[in-house]
């Protein structure tokens, strides 16, 4: 099914110049177009149309992933009476006694924090079985970290934070969204630019849809 994905504006990537009322046209997993929503909606009129609103932008690449959720104990909601609701590192997490069945369950719940943070891809590696399985299972990509070493910062569930240590040029991974058979992975966020995107950062996110699907949507 052809599916129309339009919103104020459209940042097709870095280098790119935002587009007003901008739109991707997406195919199963595919992107197969990107422009404004006219031109779209006009070659493609039996296409559905879904509209957001706020910036359209590639998905954010979390430089962080081994960090956030393999050094990382995401609680369980049932468990904040005890935890609280807030990653938890250090001495708190030592005394957890972990198991990879744990581990496993805390990743998936990073991972659905990750993607309400409009994130598509992390870095590895990840060692532990379970972890990666979450990962592989939510689709998300796993990529190596730039220039193959550490990124300066704190890791942070928002890829834009800017204690994380990664400009927005670089939280971007490529290609563009109007590069030809791009896989559909984009991010929506309630801000008018790319200027209040870097100001309120990656938590305004609206929508993040992987290999086409949605796979988070804000309530």
């Amino acid at each position: 099914m052809l599916t129309i994905h339009t919103a104020d504006l459209l940042l097709p990537g870095p280098g790119r110049e935002p587009v007003p009322g901008g739109a991707v046209l997406v195919e199963g997993r595919l992107i197969v177009a990107a422009g404004p929503y006219e031109e779209l909606a006009t070659a493609r009129p039996a296409a559905r149309v879904r509209r957001w609103p706020g910036l359209l932008t590639p998905g954010l690449f979390n430089p962080y992933g081994s960090e956030l959720l393999e050094r990382t104990y995401h609680p369980d909601p049932r468990e904040a009476d005890a935890l609280g609701t807030e990653p938890l590192t250090g001495a708190a997490l030592d005394a957890l006694g972990m198991t990879d069945t744990r581990w496993g369950a805390s990743a998936r719940r990073g991972v659905q924090r990750m993607l309400a943070h409009g994130t598509v891809a992390v870095a590895g590696p990840l060692t532990r079985d379970t972890v990666a399985d979450a990962v592989h299972r939510a689709g998300l990509a796993l990529r190596a970290r730039s220039g193959g070493g550490g990124t300066p910062g704190r890791a942070s569930l928002d890829p834009l934070d800017p204690r994380a240590g990664q400009p927005l040029d670089e939280a971007m991974p490529s290609p563009h969204l109007d590069s030809p058979g791009r896989g559909a992975d984009f991010a929506v966020f309630d801000v008018p630019d790319v200027a209040g995107l870097a100001a309120v950062g990656a938590a305004s996110c609206v929508v993040t849809v992987l290999a086409g699907r949605m796979v988070h949507r804000r309530r």
